[in-house]
C-alpha cells in the first residue's frame, strides 16, 4: 500500500489503530418468527507497541445490538479472563466501547468474546428479514444480509471499515428444513438436541473486509454448474423456479473464466454462490463467494424475459462477478476510492458481456449509457470529483452515484484506448497480484500502469479523477485542403447551463481522436494546454471529420458548421459509426442546452437522422427527443410544433421495422422495437393506427397474459402507456389487476412503471396513494411515483403535491433503509418540472424539511430544474417559437 496513505487519512473518523481485528468466528441463531437473532463472536485482536499502557478500553462498531457481556484473555496466559465491566453504546457514532478492570496489554495476541442480541428488520440493511408468498400460496420469512457500506455492524461487533481486513468463520444455526450458507462452503454441519435445529461451520474466509461478510437463511431450489476452470457456480432461487436461475448461471460460468484469464489471477475461492432475494434495496452486492441480488436483476423467464431483461441480468452479473477480482480480492483503502470499485466493475461488465454476447455490442450501447448518464450529471455543479474526500464514513453513500459508477468507468474506458489492451491488462494483472488480499488508493493503480505503459497515467489522469466535470473542445480554427484538415481546438469546462466559473483555470489532459471515412486516426495527440492544433489526413475533397472517435473521452465537443455539413453526409449514408453518429446528436442537444449552439441547427441536424435504423443512434435520439418534449411542454404550441416533427421520424421507424417480431431480428433489433414503442407511446398515443394496434395487442394480453407472440414483454410498457392514455378507470383496474397476478417481478415491474400513465388525475392519485398502501414492496415503492411525475405536466404537479402531502408516511416506511430509495423518491415526484420557480418551492420544502443523506440529490435536481428552465427561454427566444420554421420539415 502506498505510503501516502497517512496522510489522505488526516481528518478520517476512523476507530483507533493501536488494537486491530485478524480473525472474526462468528455464531447467530437467527428467529425467523420473533424477527431476532442470538449472537456469539470471537475476536482475535493485535495490539499495537505504542498501546497506552492505561488502555482499559476496547472501541469498535455496533449498531442496535444488544450486549449481554463481553470478555478478553491474553494468548499465552493461562489466567482467567477478564470480564467487561461497563458496556458504553454510543448510538450517534454506531460504536460500542467495552470497559475494562485491569489494561489491555501492549505487543500481545487477545481473544475477545461477545454474547449479544440483534434484530432482523425491514429496512434492507445489514441482517434482515424478507417475505415471500411460495409456492403454495402462504406467506413465508427468509433472512439475508447487506452490509455495504456500514451495515456489518447491525449483525456482528466489528472493525468496520474496509482496510480492517480479517479471516472470518461462520456458524448459523437455523431450524431443520431452511438452508443456510455463507461465503464459503461448509466445513461440517449437525442436527442438535431436540431434531429441530441444524448448525453448520462453514471454512474459514480468505482475508477480507467486513462489508463482504454474507449469510442466507431460508427455502431455496437451484440450479449448478461448473465452469471450465473446475469452480462450482450455484444460483438459488425461490422454491419451484429453479429454471429461472439457468441464464444467469450460463453468464455466470462463461464470466468467471472471462475474468481469470483476463486478471492472469484465478478466482479465489472454491464456490460463487448467487441468490435471488426478494427484498433488496439495491441491484445486487458483491459479496465474496456469495452474491446476492434482487429477484428481477438475477432471475429470467425463458418463456417471457424482454431482451432488455436479458441484458440487464447480464451486465449486473458480469458487473459483481468483476468484484470478486476488483474490489474483494484488492478493496480500496477508504471509500474516498470507492470509484476503484464500483468505475472499474462498470467497465468490466460491459467487456465481459462483450465476451459473451458479441452480437450486442456493448461497447457501442456503453456510449449511450454509461456516458452519456455520467455527462449528464457532471456537467452540473452539483456533481464532485470522482475522487471525493470522506471524512464520515456515512459520507460515502452519496457517492454511490453516477460518477462513482459511470464517470469512473468511463475514465477506466478512456485510460484502455490511451494505452492500448495490451499495456492496459499487463498493469491490471500486476496491480491484482501485488496487492491481492490488500488494500489500495488510486496511485497505486496508476503506478501499476505507468510500469506496463511506459507513460505517465499519475500526471495525466489527475485532472479526471481530482476535480469534478468534463471539457468542450470547441474548434475555433479551421483550414481544409484536398487531402487534410488542420484545426485549431480550445479546451474549457462544461457546464450545462452554459455558464462559466470566475478564475477557472482548469485543464484536462486529452486524449484527441479522430475518425474519417477511411476509419479512425492511429495517431492520437494529448491537449494538455488551454489550446491545440491537429492535423487530419482526408481520403476525399469532400471529406468528413469527427472528433472523439468512438467516444473514447468523456467529453463534449463543439463542431463548427462547415464540419457539421460535411458529417451529416456520413450520417445519412452511415459511414459515421453508430456511436458517432449518436454522439453527434446528444452533444448537439447538451451545446443548445449551454447556449454553445443554436436551436434550428439542433433541428436541422436532427432531421438527417430520417432514415436511421441503428438501435444505438436511436438511443441518443429518444434520449434527445424526450428532453426537449419535457423541456417544451411549458410552451403549448412550441411542444405541439414539436410533437408534429418528432412524430414523422417515429413513424417513419416504425414504418421500417414495424410491431411484428420478425425470424430474423436479432438482440439489437428487437431493442430498437421497444424504443420504436416507447416513442410511439409518447409522440404517437393519439394516432388512430397506432391507438388500434395497441388496443387488439392489449384484448389479446388479456385473454391470456402468457401470449408473448402479440404483446412480449419488450413492448408491454408501451402498449400499457397507450392503452392508459387513451383509456380510463376500467383499464386502469385492468392493468393494476395484472400485478398480482403477474408470474414474475419483471412483469410486476411493468405494471409498476406504467400505471400513473392515465390521463385521469384521479387515477393518477390513486396510482400514488397504491404506493404507501403495504401492497408493493419497499425495494420497489417509488417506480409508480415515477409513472405519475413524469407522465406529463398534470402528473408532475400531482406527484409533488402528494410528496409533501405524504413525506412523514414515505420517510418512516425508509425508516434507516438505504438512501437511494429516498432520493428515488424525489427524483420520480419532484424531478418531473422545468421552472426556477418550482425549483425554488422544492429547495424551500427541503430547507425546511432536511434529507442531509440525499443532499446532493436535491441539489441536483433543483439545479437540473433551473437549468431547464432556462433552456426553456433559449428555445422561446430561437426560430423554434415560429410555425415557419417547422413548417420547412
Amino acid at each position: 500500500m502506498s505510503n501516502n496513505i497517512d496522510k489522505k487519512t488526516e481528518g478520517r473518523v476512523l476507530l483507533p489503530s493501536t488494537i486491530v481485528p485478524t480473525r472474526y468466528d462468528i455464531k447467530l441463531t437467527p428467529d425467523l418468527e420473533a424477527f431476532t437473532f442470538k449472537g456469539d463472536v470471537s475476536i482475535v485482536l493485535e495490539t499495537a507497541s505504542d498501546l497506552d499502557s492505561e488502555c482499559k478500553e476496547i472501541v469498535m462498531h455496533g449498531k442496535e445490538l444488544c450486549f449481554i457481556s463481553a470478555s478478553f484473555s491474553v494468548a499465552g496466559q493461562d489466567s482467567r479472563a477478564v470480564e467487561a465491566e461497563e458496556i458504553r453504546d454510543n448510538k450517534k457514532a454506531t460504536t460500542v466501547t467495552f470497559v475494562f478492570p485491569s489494561a489491555i496489554p501492549a505487543s500481545s495476541t487477545i481473544t475477545m468474546n461477545i454474547n449479544y442480541m440483534g434484530f432482523l428488520n425491514n429496512q434492507m440493511a445489514g441482517f434482515y428479514r424478507s417475505s415471500y408468498t411460495n409456492i403454495h400460496g402462504e406467506t413465508k420469512i427468509m433472512a439475508s444480509t447487506q452490509f455495504e457500506s456500514l451495515d456489518a455492524r447491525r449483525a456482528f461487533p466489528c472493525w468496520d471499515e474496509p482496510a480492517r481486513k480479517a479471516v472470518f468463520g461462520v456458524t448459523l444455526t437455523v431450524p431443520l428444513e431452511l438452508t443456510a450458507f455463507s461465503n464459503m462452503p461448509e466445513k461440517c454441519s449437525k442436527t442438535l438436541e431436540g431434531g429441530k435445529l441444524r448448525e453448520t461451520t462453514y471454512l474459514d474466509s480468505p482475508k477480507m473486509s467486513t462489508y463482504l461478510v454474507a449469510f442466507c437463511v431460508g427455502e431455496f431450489d437451484y440450479v449448478q454448474a461448473q465452469t471450465e476452470h473446475g469452480v462450482l457456480v450455484k444460483v438459488y432461487t425461490p422454491p419451484g423456479k429453479s429454471q429461472t436461475g439457468q441464464f444467469a448461471l450460463d453468464c455466470a460460468t462463461k464470466a468467471l473464466d472471462c475474468y481469470d484469464d483476463f486478471f492472469g489471477i484465478e478466482y479465489p475461492l472454491p464456490k460463487l454462490d448467487m441468490v435471488a432475494i426478494p427484498e433488496f434495496a439495491a441491484g445486487a452486492m458483491e459479496n465474496w463467494g456469495l452474491v446476492t441480488y434482487r429477484e428481477v436483476d438475477l432471475l429470467i423467464d425463458p418463456t417471457r424475459a424482454s431482451n432488455s431483461q436479458k441484458q440487464r441480468v447480464c451486465t449486473v452479473v458480469t458487473h459483481e462477478l468483476a468484484h470478486q477480482w476488483f474490489g474483494n480480492l484488492v478493496t480500496m483503502a477508504w471509500w474516498d476510492d470507492l470509484w476503484l470499485n464500483e468505475g472499474f466493475a462498470s467497465w468490466a461488465e460491459n467487456w465481459a458481456a462483450d465476451k459473451i454476447f458479441p452480437e450486442w455490442t456493448m461497447w457501442d450501447q456503453f456510449t449511450t449509457g454509461h456516458l452519456s448518464y455520467a455527462m449528464k450529471l457532471d456537467s452540473l455543479k452539483s456533481s464532485h470529483p470522482i475522487q471525493v474526500p470522506i471524512r464520515h464514513a456515512e459520507e460515502v453513500e452519496e457517492v454511490f452515484d453516477g460518477i462513482s459508477y459511470c464517470k469512473g468507468g468511463s475514465v477506466v474506458r478512456m485510460i484502455r484506448a490511451v494505452l492500448g489492451m495490451k499495456a492496459f491488462q499487463t498493469g491490471l494483472g500486476n496491480y491484482m497480484k501485488k496487492f491481492a488480499y490488500g488494500n489500495t488508493e488510486t496511485v497505486d493503480l496508476w503506478g501499476a500502469w505507468e510500469e506496463s505503459s511506459g507513460m505517465p497515467l499519475k500526471e495525466m489522469m489527475a485532472s479526471w479523477t481530482e476535480q469534478m466535470g468534463f471539457p468542450l473542445v470547441k474548434v475555433i480554427g479551421e483550414t481544409w485542403e484536398a487531402n487534410k484538415v488542420i484545426l485549431e481546438l480550445e479546451q474549457s469546462w462544461f457546464l450545462s447551463d452554459g455558464s462559466s466559473v470566475d478564475g477557472d483555470n482548469k485543464k484536462w489532459c486529452i486524449p484527441i481522436l479522430t475518425c474519417t471515412e477511411a476509419g479512425t486516426q492511429k495517431d492520437m495527440i494529448f491537449m494538455r494546454e488551454k489550446t491545440a492544433k491537429v492535423e487530419i489526413p482526408l481520403s476525399s475533397v469532400n471529406g468528413w471529420v469527427k472528433l472523439n472517435a468512438g467516444q473514447e473521452v468523456p467529453m463534449r465537443v463543439l463542431a463548427t458548421s462547415t464540419m457539421i455539413e460535411r458529417l451529416s453526409v456520413g450520417i445519412k449514408n452511415k459511414s459515421l459509426p453508430v456511436c458517432d453518429r449518436a454522439a453527434l446528436v446528444t452533444d448537439g442537444y447538451a451545446l443548445v442546452k449551454s447556449g454553445n449552439m443554436k436551436p434550428e441547427e439542433l433541428i436541422k441536424l436532427l432531421s438527417s437522422y430520417v432514415n436511421e435504423d441503428a438501435y444505438i443512434v436511436w438511443q441518443g435520439l429518444a434520449d434527445v427527443l424526450s428532453g426537449l418534449d419535457t423541456v417544451t411542454q411549458d410552451d403549448e404550441d412550441m411542444n405541439s410544433s414539436f410533437k408534429k416533427f418528432a412524430r414523422s421520424l417515429v413513424i417513419t421507424l416504425a414504418d421500417k421495422i414495424g410491431w411484428e417480431k420478425q425470424t430474423e431480428d436479432g438482440h439489437l433489433t428487437v431493442l430498437l422495437r421497444s424504443i420504436m414503442t416507447g416513442l410511439l407511446s409518447k409522440f404517437c398515443n393519439e394516432d388512430e393506427s397506432v391507438v388500434n394496434e395497441a388496443k387488439t395487442r392489449f384484448a389479446k394480453f388479456q385473454e391470456d397474459p402468457s401470449d408473448m407472440q402479440n404483446l412480449p414483454s419488450d413492448m408491454r410498457s408501451s402498449v400499457f402507456r397507450i392503452i392508459l392514455k387513451n383509456g380510463g378507470e376500467k383499464e386502469w383496474t385492468g392493468i393494476k389487476s395484472y400485478f398480482f397476478t403477474a408470474a414474475d417481478q419483471a412483469e410486476k415491474k411493468i405494471v409498476l412503471g406504467t400505471l400513473g400513465a392515465s390521463k385521469e388525475a384521479k387515477m393518477k392519485l390513486q396510482t400514488l396513494e397504491w404506493t404507501i398502501s403495504g401492497e408493493i414492496k419497499l425495494q420497489d415503492f417509488f417506480y409508480p411515483m415515477g409513472s405519475v411525475g413524469h407522465s406529463s405536466r398534470a402528473g408532475a404537479e400531482i406527484s409533488w403535491q402528494f410528496f409533501q402531502d405524504n413525506f412523514q408516511t414515505i420517510k418512516d416506511m425508509i425508516g434507516k433503509g438505504s438512501p437511494s430509495l429516498m432520493d428515488a423518491c424525489i427524483i420520480n415526484c419532484a424531478g418531473g418540472f422545468c421552472s426556477s420557480e418550482k425549483a425554488d418551492e422544492i429547495d424551500a420544502f427541503f430547507k425546511a424539511n432536511p434529507l442531509p443523506s440525499s443532499a446532493r440529490k436535491i441539489a441536483q435536481c433543483i439545479e437540473g430544474m433551473k437549468i431547464n428552465a432556462k433552456f426553456l427561454e433559449i428555445l422561446k427566444n430561437s426560430d423554434l417559437s415560429s410555425s415557419e420554421f417547422w413548417a420547412a420539415f
